[in-house]
């Protein structure tokens, strides 16, 4: 068994990757490899908690494995698998029903959002899926998930299920940290709002370089630039705030001048910005269609991944059950 520290972390089928995913989750993924015992889960489950296209599911969840591995998961050091492939989460998440705090499941913010604009719509696995996600952490015993600012208040329902469990049927469960990647949070193109897919202010992974230009070309810089001539303030700037993340530390201080006595432009700048990103995301999309070309291949990894990790939940949803009294 490795003595490595374990994290899990979950990846939404929600369409293709985008840049915010990346520098915000997947990059720092990639680096934990190296240093910890990692699970990484598509998590098909907790997409049906919403409305959703049940013909379209198995294409999502299949580009998520396809995209994910492109950006640098890498089966033979990591543990990959989709998320149902696994059954003990979703018995696990029982057990853990029966100790887990109504009141806390009401306080959930996102559960609180989305309630009050669906009424009496609302299902209940809106409700209960942050303790699946509290099953998907614990029934590897992880010591730690990596996850963006707005994830914080799950994992902390998670330390108090586990706090539950341990008080009641003792001590059994770990209560996991939180780690944050460098790039927590990444605003969207228009700058107002994180990148999301569904308000449609990314810039996808896999997309050609093309494409991904017509998208950056308009994209919200610092408001005091009306013209190319006029001084700007660089951490004013959405797109600046995109340099840090691939520009190398000596042009970004030249951009910064750059940018405050203007004698590099907006759409200069956006230039520079489009030819440093192309550098980390070409490799992405060539591995992708690699991928895409071996379905054989993919295939193979996120059944060997279930195995793996089906072996790990087993031992620990058998030592749940016995200290609850379940023969």
């Amino acid at each position: 068994m490795s003595q490595r520290k374990r994290i899990l972390s979950g990846i939404q089928p929600s369409g293709t990757i985008h840049i915010g995913n990346y520098f915000g989750a997947i990059e720092n993924w990639v680096r934990l490899m190296d240093e910890y015992d990692c699970f990484f889960t598509i998590v098909d489950l907790h997409a049906i908690t919403q409305p959703y296209d049940a013909r379209a599911l198995p294409q999502r969840v299949w580009d998520a494995a396809l995209d994910n591995m492109a950006a640098g998961l890498d089966p033979a050091k990591c543990t990959i698998f989709i998320q149902s492939h696994v059954p003990e989460h979703t018995e696990l998440c029982w057990l853990l029903t029966c100790v887990a705090p109504l009141g806390e499941l009401y306080r959930m913010t996102q559960f609180k959002e989305k309630s009050a604009r669906e009424g009496e719509n609302v299902r209940a696995g809106l409700l209960c899926y942050p303790i699946l996600q509290a099953a998907d952490i614990l029934i590897y015993k992880a010591d730690a998930v990596p996850v963006g600012e707005d994830q914080a208040q799950h994992l902390e329902l998670t330390r108090e299920v586990a706090r539950r469990f341990n008080g009641r049927f003792g001590d059994y469960f770990p209560e996991p940290a939180t780690l944050i990647g460098r790039g927590a949070r990444i605003m969207g193109l228009d700058g107002a709002a994180k990148m999301s897919k569904s308000l449609d202010n990314v810039i996808g992974v896999t997309e050609e370089p093309d494409a991904i230009w017509e998208r950056l070309r308009p994209a919200k810089t610092d408001e005091a630039r009306k013209r190319r001539t006029d001084p700007g303030e660089p951490d004013r700037c959405n797109i600046y705030s995109y340099h840090k993340l691939v520009t190398p530390e000596a042009d970004l201080a030249e951009i910064a001048k750059g940018c405050r006595d203007a004698s590099i432009g907006c759409i200069d700048c956006k230039k520079i910005f489009h030819r440093n990103l192309m550098t980390v995301l070409d490799p992405i999309r060539e591995r992708r269609r690699d991928l895409a070309a071996h379905p054989d291949r993919v295939r193979a990894a996120l059944d060997e991944g279930a195995r793996k990790a089906r072996k790990a939940a087993r031992e620990t949803l058998d030592g749940a059950k016995k200290l609850m009294g379940l023969l």
